[in-house]
């Protein structure tokens, strides 16, 4: 590449691989998880699994990898340097809102057999304090009298319902979202909207239909542009979406699929299990939970990354304690795996001075985030008449940093579903009261016992700021 030059896309350099897996979602946590480990499996045992990628909203994803045949570099992060791959299961990527009608044919397409998704908690248009579908939301309402759906579950019902005319076997549905007991609430969810269309569908789907709960885990940071030009940098070619992960990575899945049809996941060290649930607890509770404590309390206390927040002693020290005091004793430890030794691992993922994960992109989305992250195990801890005061300064961090405005006044963008009914509950005379009072997000017989203890933490954090509030908690 001559100086002053662009620089030449990225291209393809394996052979095209027929598509076995319709993926809905194509963010960079699977890109930089799930399609790495189904590009190993596929690479030790072979088997049509290339995947179709599909954006359900934007074309951003498709017209910056379709140049690049579906390609894209993966940049390990790690503490001592950088690991670059080469990442070629993504076979293309199709747009939902140019054209449903393409991507249910490519889900009732004979040769897949696995519709997988990473849509986010938001995305399965359930309630996440009850976990079953809200009917009400405008996506499902839409779904509901539209053979062309918008929403992913309508999406998973409508290829189904193609599928169950065609005289062809339904696919499994992995689900790869940060949601306890994943695949019971999307097979709920549906379910739900399944029988409201059609009950003889969902009869079959309930019959022959497998939804296997998964755990992942993974940091993947957002791409920034230097990120882009440090990429092209290493490889002297242009890749417009290229990933960042840390080198840790675990996927933990329920070996329960569809005619025993999938890739031979075992042989790129997916954990194949026969109940996933305290995996998922344990990884929920201990990495995601922490994690949004973190984004919360360190936003609030001026901190962009988490790596940060590490580096300041007081959030290490804070962290510690929940780990220790909160979360561990309100967990079943899975088989043969020390959650203290879990504990001091994500410590050092925490620090990893190469990931560079923002609090604020954390924070986003935080109303479908803390049921399972943090408001489950506050239920078991209460429950067993243990204290948790961290975990309840966490949560009173989140109910100011949605009202829009930090601890000195600033503007917080609040990235959210309910934005507009937070902000609203947020800035009223009773902001606890009216945030507690959100059932889309706070159950009624769990709220009436956080009331309290919230309103003491939401207090102390106004009076004595982030950093002396959680000090006052060690």
């Amino acid at each position: 590449m001559e100086a002053g030059l662009p620089a030449e896309r990225l291209t393809r350099s394996a052979p095209a691989v027929p598509v076995g897996i319709v993926h809905l979602g194509l963010g960079a946590f699977f890109r930089a998880h799930g399609a790495v480990y189904i590009e190993e499996a596929m690479s030790a045992s072979g088997g049509d699994w290339g995947i179709l990628g599909v954006s359900l909203q934007s074309a951003t994803m498709r017209d910056q990898l379709t140049p690049q045949g579906g390609t894209y570099m993966a940049l390990e992060l790690g503490p001592e340097g950088e690991t670059l791959r080469h990442v070629q299961s993504v076979q293309g990527v199709l747009v939902a809102r140019e054209d449903a009608q393409a991507v249910l044919e490519a889900m009732a397409d004979p040769g897949v057999r696995i519709v997988s998704l990473t849509v986010t908690e938001k995305g399965y248009c359930h309630e996440p304090s009850t976990g079953r579908l809200n009917d009400q939301h405008p996506d499902i309402v839409h779904d509901l009298s539209h053979p062309l759906p918008v929403s992913a579950p309508g999406y998973l019902v409508r290829a189904l319902a193609l599928r169950l005319s065609r005289g062809l076997p339904p696919f499994t549905v992995l689900t790869c979202d940060n949601l306890p007991n994943n695949g019971h609430v999307v097979r709920g969810v549906v379910l739900d909207l399944a029988h409201a269309i059609d009950p003889a569908l969902a009869a079959w789907i309930e019959a022959e239909g497998k939804f296997p709960s998964t755990m992942v885990d993974r940091i993947v940071p957002a791409t920034k542009p230097e990120d882009i030009a440090r990429v092209e940098a290493l490889i002297g070619a242009h890749d417009a979406a290229p990933v960042m992960h840390e080198p840790f990575r675990q996927w933990v899945v329920e070996d329960d699929f569809v005619g025993g049809l999938r890739p031979d996941l075992g042989a790129a060290g997916v954990q194949l299990v026969r109940d996933v649930t305290e995996f998922e607890h344990m990884k929920l509770r201990m990495l995601n939970g922490t994690h949004s404590s973190l984004a919360y309390l360190g936003y609030l206390s001026g901190h962009e990354t988490i790596a940060d927040c590490m580096t300041d002693p007081v959030l290490d020290r804070f962290v510690q304690h929940l780990w220790a005091a909160e979360i561990i004793p309100a967990l079943t430890p899975p088989e043969g795996v020390s959650l203290s030794e879990y504990a001091q691992a994500l410590r050092a993922r925490y620090a990893n001075p190469g990931i560079r994960h923002r609090t604020w992109q954390i924070a986003m989305d935080g109303s479908q985030k803390l049921p399972q992250r943090i408001l489950g195990t506050l239920e078991t801890n209460l429950a067993a008449n243990r204290p948790c005061p961290g975990l309840m300064l966490a949560v009173a961090a989140w109910m100011i940093y949605v009202r829009g405005t930090d601890l000195a006044g600033q503007p917080i963008e609040v990235k959210d579903p309910l934005a507009p009914r937070l902000r609203e509950a947020a800035t009223s005379a009773d902001p606890v009261g009216a945030l507690l009072a959100l059932r889309e997000v706070f159950p009624q017989d769990l709220a009436a016992r956080l009331s309290e203890p919230l309103r003491k933490a939401c207090s102390d954090l106004s009076a004595l700021g982030a950093k002396d509030a959680m000090q006052a908690r060690l």
